[in-house]
């Protein structure tokens, strides 16, 4: 298992701090199908993933993989064009690397985004769903991105999750949605370790545990940012419906094509919050 280093991050931060105008405030991470909100970050810097030192390239088709660093809505921003996920190969602490990173370049809000399936049968592609709380369960099976050494610099041995979703920015992203007159659905995110797509019994088995919408990100990030004390938002957008009875096959194509649907609203929501931010 790899186990990612202080000096490691602190090389990558150290790498990245020259081309940065300003301190970014605000880290965001784009899902499947999400990319495009980056080509509106304004006095953008691109860095692609490979030149930064320790940071592993993303390998997933419809994610850039570079960082993309400005303003967006007059805040500093650090946008990861692309994410990196446990199926991939990576450890956890690999995958939510980019989080050390960022944290070390001093920012105190994430805002993560994903392409997510839908498991409440209320909800339908192009529906965009406010992380209220999450079900860790790749965690719950031994794949929590703390363990291993805990890094001291950044938090303690054992952070508290009972807030892991800003509260105050949930309040932001419901006023945002009302002044645009959006839909905003509300509900927990569960996190598995993919690739494959879930089964029916799956499916039925998660709604029973109490999630609405299931994807293979994004857990891990929130957990390790909560550590170092970094404040959550969470927006998903959901790709595909609920396949309770196996009716249907759900396809990365698919999800590929519901970003396309999704990016407007989640752009429209983050400028909105990104506005409101004092």
């Amino acid at each position: 298992m790899t186990f990612m280093t202080l000096d490691q991050i602190e090389a990558a931060a150290e790498f990245l701090r020259p081309r940065l105008k300003v301190r970014p405030r605000i880290g965001l991470i784009l899902g499947s199908g999400l990319n495009s909100l980056a080509e509106s970050v304004e006095e953008a810097v691109y860095v692609p993933y490979p030149e930064i030192p320790h940071w592993p390239p993303s390998t997933v088709e419809g994610h850039v993989g570079r960082l993309v660093i400005g303003t967006l809505e007059t805040q500093p921003v650090i946008v990861m064009q692309g994410r990196l996920h446990f199926y991939e190969g990576y450890s956890m602490s690999q995958v939510t690397f980019p989080i050390r990173v960022m944290q070390r370049l001093g920012i105190e809000i994430l805002i993560v985004t994903n392409a997510a399936g839908a498991i409440n049968p209320d909800f339908v592609p192009g529906d965009v769903m406010l992380i209220t709380d999450h079900i860790n369960l790749i965690g719950m099976g031994g794949a929590n991105p703390l363990v291993g050494p805990n890094l001291d610099a950044f938090g303690l041995r054992f952070p508290d999750m009972s807030q892991a979703y800003d509260r105050q920015l949930q309040a932001l992203a419901r006023q945002v949605a009302a002044q645009e007159n959006m839909l905003l659905r509300e509900g927990v995110y569960v996190s598995l370790a993919g690739p494959s797509f879930e089964t029916p019994a799956e499916l039925r088995f998660l709604r029973l545990i109490g999630a609405d919408a299931v994807g293979m990100s994004t857990v891990p990030e929130v957990i390790v940012a909560r550590h170092g004390g970094t404040r959550v938002l969470g927006l998903s957008g959901i790709s595909n419906k609920a396949n309770l009875d196996g009716s249907t096959i759900t396809s990365h194509v698919e999800v590929m094509e519901a970003g396309r649907i999704l990016t407007p609203k989640i752009e429209r929501l983050v400028r909105g919050v990104l506005r409101a931010l004092k």
